[in-house]
């Protein structure tokens, strides 16, 4: 420990009393916290590397005085002369240890300095001072400067009871503070407040004292309004904790009260009771009720401010709302469930009939048996309405829930009871909602499931649409075995590419193809027109849609697969109509051409066919939404090597039937009297038009051919005429699927002849007469028979 002590022979440096002399050179400290004020001591830790020198320097000088400066910001290092502030304090040191790394030093303020001159910039900092002692008041001055002093003395007092963090100092200095002594009270209450550093230093550089003590009555004002508020914010915390505790102790003493007079049960018992009052009425299977019971002698142990007594409530209230053996009573009246279909979907009877069907033999065994059906079809068709109707007609409740998207399996299975929060699966919550164990389950957007960090949900999908697995389904939050074999479930995609094999494998497929022209005239006469019009508060008299405005709007504004275009069309003409009724409350509103098109705009243009002209070729595709007509074309230039160029974003089948179609013509081009020497000297570029949009699957490779072909005879085919087929490498047709999809895009398109594999035969036996209405069919099974129906000159040939 060094001592600062100055020897007593030496007195030439030394501090003497406040009339002697003080040193007109001294060593210097710096500080970055706050200024120092004459008449308070200041303990202080500093960095001994940086200022064991100028201890050292007083020592050896027999000094145990320094100066201190405030920094203009914060010292990362040895500070220089321009980072310092000039007016500071000099300190007389009264105490100096070393602990490790740092200094801890005891410093009282004496008086005010400011730097005359430097006379050293480094460490150990050393510099000529000019002393500021306080002067003596002129007698102008006096009075005022004492009503300043009570003022600050007054304005302390009040910080007493309002801060009780001043505590004892305050008072202290309070009881034997003078107003005839200003600048000690102006320099204590500077020091006394939290007023930021730059604050303090501009008081600390005030030299008239008057001028001090306004500053400082100020700092004071200020720091008085914020004791204030603060005291406000205790009290009334301490107001409000004090009312909870009362509050909760009185209602202890009721709950005891109650208790010794048989009046009530504390918490425990009451969750505890009702639980097992909900499970009165059910029928618990026994391995369910063993292990609900261990959970009811775990609630009644714990605490219930403890979390796992939340833990353990939240589970037994799940369990307990389970409607366990609970069943619904079946709807088996067949007409009535006819009705039922019949009033919320027009069209689509292949599929009303399908699910009669399934309601057929539930009625023969006396409910309808557990199942798991798949709907099938493009936006709009109605699916998931569709499956409220059949839960409907069934009689059972319905639930829908969509997993488009979904990336946890959590969501279907639950949460494990391994931490505070957890919730049981989707599967728990339909049960509990539908207050019966054989609820209709909608699981929507099952084709756009993903696979994220949380589980694969179609792996949890696996046990619950399996019917050799359902009947003890496991949720993982409950553990508890579930039977949902007599649940039905009902499933909806738009496409079956992107589903699991083994997830398709376990369900029964309902293809909704589409609507035809009539039906949605149907539909939108019978559903959504009338709908519309009651959202928009519209009389039905006041709008006139004739059948063949309706007809156009449909065949050139929602020309779609489903019927969610045509809706959203007609809600437009309902707000413009209610518009117009607003302005004219007696005008009556006809939607007939022209009008259609001033309201709506002009209508899309779709795809133009194929010219009359050799190289094109109409085929006949199915996509998710819907089927839709595949315009292909064909051109030759001049190549010597030959070969083929394909564009238009095609798959690799596509591609692969694309060179087969090309080759196979090759082949048989002697058979069908087809010259092609000029052809093969020269590139063939097959393109399939709207580029942007991707295709692949081999239903076109007819199509292809019959464009080559028409490219080599330099002959157009029949006009109107459409076609679907895979073909092989020796000219057999294949059977494709979406037939219904097709021929419906067929007659939207205005096609009159279709051409189809002769094995899809059997698909269009059991389609409605709208479906193939203003179509001629021919089956083909080889392309010879495509060539000669598309080209009847060939047929005269042979």
């Amino acid at each position: 420990m060094l001592s600062p002590t100055p020897e007593p022979e030496d007195r030439s440096h030394a501090l003497v009393v406040p009339s002697d002399a003080l040193p007109g050179t001294i060593f210097l400290l710096a500080q970055d916290s706050r200024p120092f004020f004459p008449g308070q001591a200041y303990p202080v830790v500093m960095s001994a590397e940086l200022w064991l020198p100028t201890f050292k320097a007083l020592r050896d000088r027999g000094q145990d005085v320094v100066g201190v400066l405030m920094a203009r910001e914060p010292l990362q290092e040895a500070p220089r002369p321009s980072q310092l502030h000039r007016v500071g304090t000099l300190c007389r040191i009264h105490k100096l240890q070393r602990h490790d790394d740092v200094l801890h030093v005891l410093l009282e303020g004496l008086e005010r300095f400011e730097i005359s001159s430097w006379t050293r910039e480094t460490l150990p900092l050393a510099a000529r001072v000019r002393y500021h002692p306080e002067r003596a008041l002129p007698p102008s001055d006096a009075d005022e400067v004492k009503a300043y002093a009570v003022a600050v003395i007054n304005t302390l007092k009040e910080l007493v009871p309002l801060n009780p963090l001043y505590g004892e100092e305050l008072k202290v200095f309070l009881a034997r503070s003078n107003p005839n002594a200003p600048a000690q009270l102006a320099d204590f209450a500077a020091s006394l407040t939290s007023a930021d550093s730059p604050a303090l230093q501009r008081i600390l550089e005030t030299l008239p004292l008057l001028s001090r003590l306004e500053k400082v009555l100020e700092l004071l004002r200020h720091e008085v309004a914020i004791a204030r508020a603060q005291k406000e914010i205790r009290d009334h915390v301490d107001h409000t904790v004090q009312d909870h505790q009362r509050k909760a102790f009185l209602r202890e003493q009721l709950k005891f009260i109650q208790k010794e007079l048989g009046l009530s049960k504390d918490d425990r018992q009451a969750d505890a009771d009702r639980f097992r009052k909900r499970l009165e009425a059910r029928k618990v299977p026994e391995a369910v009720e063993k292990r609900l019971e261990e959970e009811f002698e775990k609630l009644t142990v714990l605490e219930p401010s403890s979390p796992e007594y939340n833990v353990t409530r939240t589970y037994l209230d799940w369990a307990s709302r389970i409607p366990w053996g609970h069943y619904g009573r079946d709807q088996l009246d067949l007409a009535t469930a006819a009705a039922v279909l019949d009033r919320h979907h027009s069209g689509l009877e292949d599929v009303k009939d399908r699910i009669l069907e399934h309601l057929a033999v539930g009625a023969l065994r006396g409910e309808v048996g557990g199942s798991v059906l798949l709907l099938l079809g493009p936006p709009g068709v109605g699916k998931t309405s569709l499956g409220a109707a059949l839960a409907e007609a069934a009689g059972r409740p319905f639930f829908r829930f969509s997993v488009g998207g979904l990336r946890d399996e959590a969501e279907i299975k639950g949460h494990r009871r391994t931490y505070i929060g957890a919730q049981p699966g989707k599967l728990v919550r339909a049960l509990v909602d539908s207050e019966q164990m054989n609820p209709v389950i909608l699981i929507d957007e099952i084709d756009k499931l993903s696979q994220g960090p949380g589980g694969d949900p179609s792996a949890a999908l696996l046990e619950l649409l399996d019917p050799g697995q359902n009947h003890s389904f496991l949720d993982h939050y409950l553990d508890l075995p579930l039977d949902l074999s007599r649940a039905l479930f009902l499933c909806t995609a738009n496409q079956l590419d992107t589903i699991p094999a083994p997830l398709l494998d376990r369900m029964e497929r309902i293809t909704l193809s589409g609507y035809l022209a009539e039906e949605k005239i149907a539909i939108a006469e019978r559903h959504l027109l009338p709908r519309r019009l009651a959202e928009a508060g519209i009389p039905r008299k006041a709008f006139k849609l004739p059948r063949a405005s309706l007809r156009s709007l449909i065949e050139h504004y929602a020309r779609e697969a489903g019927v969610r275009q045509l809706d959203h069309t007609l809600g437009k003409l309902a707000r413009k109509s209610a518009r117009r009724l607003l302005e004219d409350r007696n005008a009556i509103l006809r939607w007939d051409a022209a009008a259609l098109t001033e309201a709506l705009g002009p209508a899309p243009e779709p795809p133009a066919p194929p010219r009359d002209r050799p190289g094109q070729a109409l085929g006949l595709a199915w996509t998710a939404v819907g089927g839709a007509t595949l315009p292909i074309e064909v051109s030759a230039v001049p190549d010597k090597q030959g070969g083929l160029t394909l564009t238009g974003q095609l798959g690799s089948v596509m591609q692969e039937s694309a060179t087969l179609a090309w080759q196979h013509l090759r082949d048989r081009a002697p058979a069908l009297g087809v010259d092609l020497s000029d052809l093969l000297e020269q590139r063939i570029h097959l393109h399939v038009p709207a580029g942007a949009t991707p295709k692949d699957g081999p239903s076109a490779g007819i199509t292809i051919a019959t464009a080559l072909l028409s490219l080599a005879l330099g002959t157009a085919p029949k006009r109107r005429l459409a076609m679907t087929g895979e073909l092989t490498l020796g000219g057999a047709v294949y059977p494709v699927g979406g037939i219904r999809e097709k021929l419906v895009a067929a007659q939207r398109e205005g096609v009159k002849t279709v051409l189809l594999p002769a094995a899809n035969a059997r698909d269009v036996a059991p389609l409605p007469a709208a479906v193939t209405k203003g179509l001629t069919l021919h089956y083909v099974s080889h392309f010879e028979e495509v060539a000669k129906l598309a080209f009847p000159a060939l047929r005269k040939g042979t």
